[in-house]
């Protein structure tokens, strides 16, 4: 199980407290230095059953200068809105869970950090 973090968020903190209070092993990506890749977001994509859009902090300084709130939300568009994922990762939602049954959720819940939990 590997969980993509940003240390200065609270979900991320939660999730990892929750996790560690589980007995949990997994390794922790801090995506805002260990930048994923286009190709890694896209396979985070795939196991999320998600698009690029979903899971893009709209209300970032750098999502708003970019305009993303008017970019399209089309099989077309997606390629650009990954490509904006990998050049800015502060756009990604957070924390990401990759579990070891090949999928993965996005932390943001008790909840959902379970659901990782119970995937293995």
């Amino acid at each position: 199980m590997e969980i993509w973090i940003n240390p200065a968020c609270s979900k991320c903190r939660g999730a990892l407290t929750l996790l560690d209070a589980e007995g949990a092993e997994y390794t922790v990506r801090k995506y805002l230095e260990d930048v994923p890749s286009a190709e890694e977001i896209r396979a985070v994509l795939d196991r999320l059953g998600l698009e690029p859009w979903d899971i893009t902090r709209t209300g970032e300084d750098v999502a708003k200068e970019l305009g993303l709130k008017e970019w399209g939300r089309e099989e077309g568009d997606r390629e650009r809105w990954i490509g904006a994922l990998s050049a800015h990762p502060k756009l990604i939602q957070r924390p990401i869970i990759t579990a070891d049954d090949g999928t993965a959720v996005v932390g943001r819940s008790e909840e959902a950090v379970r659901d990782a939990l119970g995937r293995g």
